[in-house]
């Protein structure tokens, strides 16, 4: 086996022992992005020396006996829209094609900290804000399962960096699925925590739009990873106790495993979109092995997703609205129609441009829902939802035309809902369907984390290993 194709616990764990180096593990990473990404366009900012005098520095530690992090000699990659200290910062914009940040974001101080090695920029489509990963300055990302459907986004260049073994950890953020969704597309573990748990405080300098109330409210950092053990070590190494972030929270909470069985509560439909077949198996399956593993599995019908969905498109889009002017001048052709596309989906579900009445009740109804929910969960049950109604989407969906947009925006409840809301969410792999990869979501209490991901090891300890794919 290649040293590119470990996963990172053994990548971790091997480099404390001194049974590879971190030196080696760089280049064996190195070597394969060398060969498959110049296909896929995954990583749009790669430094090689600076990553491996960063392995070589790893090395060191381990030979003096330093402590170590949790991710020690790990290779990461990190987005163009999250702050890291003298790298690519453009957020998909042509204006901005070779701006660097002046330092690190909360986050990537983490990633840091936990001694990852960072080896590339992952792409991501204009502002981050569509549900694939091309931009002008560039280009487009593909999916190493099909170059005809999307690696997802907004987290598109993390997705397929890793299913084809560039590194085995991405960092992602998510504010309508762009952590899970691409991890999804693309055959891997994705997870967006509760708000709060990972900082999102940028280094001065860094935040060129001032971020709107659902943008702070709703934005999460999180990990891409192969396994559910590798999302798991990420995420708490990227979980940063940090009181400048608005919805910080001030320790590493995780909440207490209940003392008897797990319920889980299947939700296929609520009334938006029509779960294909593929989706439909893929919730059957995983809903066997969760039986299996001694949950308790029940069908559910929840309408307040449907509700938080439908919020998604009122309040993000308004808060948006005012920045039109601004994501209209600096973004791409793509970009301004899929905007577009997506305002013409919130007029039929909320009118031509709502009213501060309506958008005052968007808030008041969220923080209801926020609690019906959680009264729901308690702390022995979670939801098992599909990723999307759709498998992965084609190419360049969301703008093809009105009726196409509108039926992927439905498509799209799992992924939206959450956000929203705030709760923890991870998807997971469960097979293929028609070459392409297939999968489910969790969604747990707030800051029940720890008991999602134990539902997803499940799952996974029952589902064929997908990734690193062999191109």
């Amino acid at each position: 086996m290649e040293l590119w194709q470990l996963s990172a616990t053994q990548i971790a764990a091997q480099i404390r022992t001194q049974e590879i180096s971190a030196v080696e593990v760089v280049r064996s990473c190195l070597s394969r992005i060398e060969d498959v990404n110049p296909e896929l366009n995954a990583l749009v900012e790669v430094r090689p020396e600076e990553a491996l005098a960063d392995a070589r520095r790893a090395d060191e530690a381990v030979a003096a006996g330093e402590a170590l992090g949790p991710l020690h000699g790990v290779p990461v990659s990190t987005k163009i829209n999250t702050g890291q200290e003298s790298r690519l910062l453009s957020h998909g914009l042509s204006a901005m094609a070779d701006a660097k940040a002046a330092g690190d974001d909360a986050c990537i101080s983490a990633l840091r900290s936990a001694g990852a090695v960072f080896l590339g920029r992952s792409n991501a489509p204009a502002f981050s804000l569509r549900w694939f990963s091309t931009n002008d300055p560039h280009g487009r990302t593909l999916n190493p399962w099909s170059r005809n459907h999307t690696p997802g986004g907004s987290s598109g260049g993390a997705a397929s960096s890793v299913a084809a073994g560039m590194t085995p950890i991405a960092q992602g953020n998510d504010i309508g699925g762009s952590i899970r969704y691409p991890a999804a597309c693309c055959g891997l573990v994705g997870i967006r925590p509760t708000v709060g748990v990972i900082s999102n405080w940028s280094a001065p300098g860094q935040v060129e739009l001032e971020g709107p109330l659902s943008f702070q409210a709703w934005t999460t950092h999180g990990p891409l990873a192969r396994t559910v053990a590798d999302a798991r070590t990420a995420l708490y190494a990227m979980a940063s106790p940090d009181l400048r972030d608005p919805f910080g929270t001030p320790t590493q909470y995780r909440a207490a495993s209940p003392a008897g069985p797990v319920r889980v509560g299947v939700v296929r439909d609520v009334g938006m979109a029509k779960p294909h077949a593929s989706v439909n198996e893929a919730l059957d399956t995983a809903a066997r092995w969760l039986s299996e593993a001694a949950y308790e599995v029940e069908e559910l019908e929840l309408e307040l997703l449907a509700d938080a969905a439908r919020l998604w498109s009122l309040l993000l889009l308004e808060d948006l609205r005012p920045l039109l002017p601004q994501t209209n001048a600096l973004g791409d052709e793509a970009l301004r129609t899929a905007m577009t596309r997506y305002y013409e989906v919130a007029a039929e579900l909320w009118g031509e441009q709502p009213d501060i009445t309506a958008y005052i009740q968007g808030w008041a109804r969220r923080a209801t829902l926020i609690t019906k929910l959680q009264e729901l969960l308690g702390s022995d049950r979670i939801l098992l939802t599909p990723v999307s109604a759709e498998p992965p989407f084609e190419q360049d969906a969301d703008i093809l035309d009105p009726t196409r947009a509108r039926s992927l925006v439905a498509a799209q409840w799992p992924m939206t809902a959450v956000p929203v809301l705030g709760f923890p969410a991870v998807t997971v792999p469960t097979g293929t369907a028609d070459g392409l990869p297939t999968g489910v979501q969790l969604i747990g209490g707030r800051f029940a984390e720890d008991i999602i991901l134990n539902a997803a090891q499940a799952i996974e300890d029952r589902a064929p290993h997908l990734t690193p794919v062999q191109l």
